[in-house]
């Protein structure tokens, strides 16, 4: 079928009527556009396909013409609109079309996201809502682990070696992005340079072939050609010191952590190289991180790291024959001056991205800063935005260690997030897990019936929808989020949907902000695991044990402790009114998963769509484990007041308590048994050290964890 879509000139932008489709289906529709934009170019693809879908003929509109049915869309970035921001978008309606209506190209392309949004599968033109939307933050990046060269190296990096090479995985996960007001795609590994270039000074660097690295330039210069279509930056982050084995061998170095003139030569090239032989790559990233003197006889200062990066990444960018964009993470930088003056010297046109790790690895927890990773001990370092910057934003990090499997998605979350820390000098947000890679669905049996997608991101599809829709415009009403359910499933209720799912999602949030995690093993939440204790730890598994839930310090400071609350409470002290008890907590969590469950059960009896169950089953997962933690606590509790001798009858309570909390984990087990296989949890040697047996995840493995405790508390004096 043949699609006819013009250009519009200049001057006729100003004199074509605003007119929408009219009510009844007409034959045809005409689009106009600039044909010389490749981001109009694609969204009026986008918006054709989606016609001829919906039954509509897609017809060539000619430059001045003046015909009824058309979809016009506008911008001059000569003469912008003073009331569209950039990247933002009107639409107005008026007679019998449409128009749409931003300052660059890319905001016109969002305005033509959100019509196809509003007239759903059926290209229902009646439900088009006039409205104009100005992006919240400029900067709204995804965070993907590249499964080469990897941080985590192990099985669940290396089974999406294929995918991840893939470039129609890669179309379909930047057309998701686009649907989602995404606009950065941040790629990470330890070393990309062998990947992307023969070094000229150290060819003996890549360890591939002509032919090999040849196949990687068409790889690289594909997926960076098509995300600028998009309008998708991408930045290439990489771990810092490191070079490649081959370097290491041929070149006299060490991987990690060499400090010698000649890796900065090395790097300070490759920097140039990269950014000279990929015109379509936005900018780089660097990470004051592991492999900078953080430990062992290479000991490196705040300022030593930062000539590092002077020296190497700035002095590279400088040489280039083009200026590109820079992140520089805050992670363990040590000292906020040292990098101001890093980045006062890159003296770059744009300014640069300073990524800092909102609750170090795990940002789905308590929307209040409580820690960053700004050093050792994960301390808020405020001298990163105080005095407030002029040539850098501050852009949060969302970690995400803590839900690998289960779906996940509270838009009340998130606008509590933003709305609290959207500071004047706060311009962005990365979401996005260091461990897990959302390419290859490993952990759901294919041949059972609810797997309707391909792609792992394609079952998370909620998690990213409500963070990509909400960075861009956070006061997106509920209303306009759950016609996502209803263009998806049909005939269901949206509303009722987000709701069920916004309370079921606050689960894992309740026990990050209670249970304090640092680095990312040190909590995993859907597993109730932590493979890596901080603080108290009972040796026994990775399984988060009663004693190790009561003796464990919380991560918002609102939230009191076991131990603490037990020691307040013997000691006749009053708790203030702002605090939350373990008590209220497992309140909370009973009653949100309760109204959950009972929103699920009422969206069962409608819906029977496979990939529908299976989002309503992970919601009920949650609930279950709400239950779960909800009865722990006051197990624990109950426990806690036994050892200090106010209760008696503790103990007693204590297994009963965890008598229901035994059936909780058999529900979870009975409703995740048959869709999700044992899977590889995130490795880096630091688990198979210490627990050298555990070597995949369900929850089904840790049912004689649990059961255990009932024998561990009968055995307590």
């Amino acid at each position: 079928m043949v699609r006819y879509i013009n250009k519009l000139s200049r001057a006729s932008l100003f004199i074509i009527p605003f007119i929408l489709v009219s009510c009844s289906k007409p034959d045809s529709i005409n689009i106009f556009y600039d044909k010389d934009s490749e981001v109009l170019s694609y969204g009026a693809e986008r918006l054709a396909t989606h016609l001829l879908s919906g039954g509509f003929k897609v017809r060539e509109g000619l430059a001045g013409e003046s015909v009824s049915n058309q979809i016009v869309v506008l911008y001059d970035e000569d003469r912008p609109d003073a009331e569209i921001a950039a990247e933002g978008f009107r639409i107005n309606r008026k007679g019998d079309s449409i128009t749409i209506i931003g300052n660059i190209a890319k905001g016109c392309l969002f305005g033509i996201m959100d019509l196809l949004e509003q007239i759903g599968p059926t290209c229902d033109f009646n439900r088009i809502n006039e409205k104009q939307v100005n992006p919240a933050l400029s900067f709204r990046a995804i965070k993907f682990n590249l499964p080469w060269s990897p941080y985590r190296p192990g099985p669940a990096s290396e089974l999406h070696l294929e995918t991840c090479r893939d470039l129609v995985f890669w179309e379909s996960f930047l057309d998701m992005m686009v649907e989602n007001r995404f606009n950065a795609l941040t790629l990470w590994n330890t070393h990309p340079f062998p990947y992307m270039i023969r070094a000229r000074n150290y060819p003996d660097a890549t360890p591939f072939n002509e032919e090999e690295l040849n196949e990687w330039r068409i790889f690289w210069n594909s997926l960076f050609r098509m995300a600028r279509i998009r309008g998708i930056e991408t930045y290439i982050v990489n771990w810092n010191i490191v070079v490649s084995p081959e370097f290491a061998r041929e070149y006299g170095a060490e991987v990690h952590n060499d400090l010698s003139d000649e890796v900065i030569k090395y790097t300070r090239e490759s920097v140039t190289q990269v950014i000279n032989e990929y015109e379509d790559l936005t900018g780089l990233g660097v990470t004051l991180a592991d492999w900078m003197g953080n430990w062992g006889d290479r000991k490196m200062t705040p300022t030593d790291r930062e000539d590092w990066i002077q020296e190497t990444f700035v002095e590279g960018m400088k040489a280039a024959d083009r200026k590109i964009k820079f992140i520089h993470r805050a992670v363990l930088a040590g000292d906020p001056m040292e990098m101001r003056r890093v980045i006062d010297y890159a003296d770059l046109p744009d300014r640069t991205i300073v990524e800092v790790k909102f609750n170090w690895s795990h940002g789905h927890s308590t929307p209040l800063l409580s820690l960053t990773h700004s050093n050792d001990q994960g301390t808020i370092m405020r001298e990163f935005w105080d005095p407030e910057p002029e040539n850098y934003f501050i852009a949060w990090m969302i970690r995400n260690e803590d839900f690998f499997v289960l779906r996940w998605g509270d838009p009340e979350f998130i606008r509590e997030h933003i709305q609290t820390n959207h500071h004047d000098y706060v311009d962005g947000y990365f979401v996005g897990s260091e461990g897990y890679i959302p390419a290859m669905d490993y952990s759901h049996f294919d041949d059972h019936p609810h797997k309707t997608w391909q792609y792992a991101f394609e079952k998370q599809w909620l998690f990213y929808y409500l963070w990509g829709r909400l960075t861009y415009n956070p006061d997106e009403s509920d209303e306009m989020l759950a016609m996502a359910f209803e263009n998806r499933y049909g005939n269901i209720d949206g509303l009722k949907m987000l709701q069920a799912y916004s309370l079921a999602s606050k689960v894992p949030q309740y026990f990050a902000s209670f249970y304090k995690g640092t680095w990312d093993f040190t909590l995993y939440s859907e597993g109730f695991m932590s493979a890596w204790q901080i603080g108290y730890d009972d040796g026994k598994s990775p399984f988060i044990s009663i004693e190790e839930l009561i003796r464990h310090e919380t991560l918002d400071s609102r939230y009191l402790s076991i131990s603490e609350y037990c020691q307040r409470v013997n000691g006749g002290l009053l708790v203030d009114e702002e605090s939350i008890t373990p008590l209220e907590l497992a309140d909370m969590l009973q009653d949100k998963s309760t109204t959950s469950m009972n929103l699920i059960g009422e969206l069962r009896v409608h819906g029977n769509d496979p990939a529908l169950v299976s989002e309503l089953d992970d919601m009920e997962t949650w609930c279950h484990l709400g239950y779960y933690f909800a009865d722990k606590l006051l197990a624990g509790v109950s426990l806690e007041t036994y050892h200090l001798g106010s209760d008696p009858l503790g103990k007693d309570k204590a297994l009963e308590y965890l008598e229901l909390c035994v059936e909780h984990w058999k529900n979870v087990i009975r409703l995740t048994r048959d869709r999700y296989k044992p899977m590889p949890y995130v490795s880096m040697g630091y688990q198979a050290q210490k627990w050298p047996d555990f070597k995949a995840f369900h929850w089904e493995l840790f049912l004689d964890e649990v059961k255990a405790e009932i024998e561990y508390v009968r055995n307590v004096k």
